[in-house]
């Protein structure tokens, strides 16, 4: 079985790190990392990850926008998205659905529940 490759966009090192190991070790899966939007959409389409765990909040690029370039590129529109984020009210949570993200993970998250909360999110086995 090939490793599932994740890419992980979020401007806060801590959280790039604490999720690329997670996600390595307890899922065995490849992880690519980006700190901004702009070097996620390269990576994205460089990569054609499995799934893009995306960051919110972001300074110059944010993570909506950051969807929305990724929607309008044949070559990623395709890659299920998950929001990384600390808005987890309603009316934030109908507002991604809304704009078709696959899922939401809120931060802080628990590292030791990360794989678990990806693979049930996309019906990975």
């Amino acid at each position: 079985m090939i490793a599932k490759c994740i890419l992980i966009i979020d401007d806060e090192e801590d959280i790039r790190e604490v999720a690329q190991l997670t996600l390595e070790t307890i899922g065995g899966w490849q992880v690519f990392t980006a700190e901004s939007g702009l070097e996620g959409l390269q990576l994205a389409e460089a990569e054609k990850p499995d799934v893009i765990l995306l960051d919110v909040m972001m300074p110059e690029m944010d993570g909506l926008t950051t969807f929305a370039k990724l929607q309008a590129n044949p070559l990623t529109q395709n890659i299920p998205v998950i929001l990384l984020t600390a808005k987890v009210q309603s009316t934030d949570q109908r507002r991604f659905a809304e704009l078709g993200v696959t899922g939401m993970i809120a931060k802080p998250f628990d590292p030791m529940t990360l794989t678990d909360q990806l693979t049930e999110t996309l019906g990975w086995s």
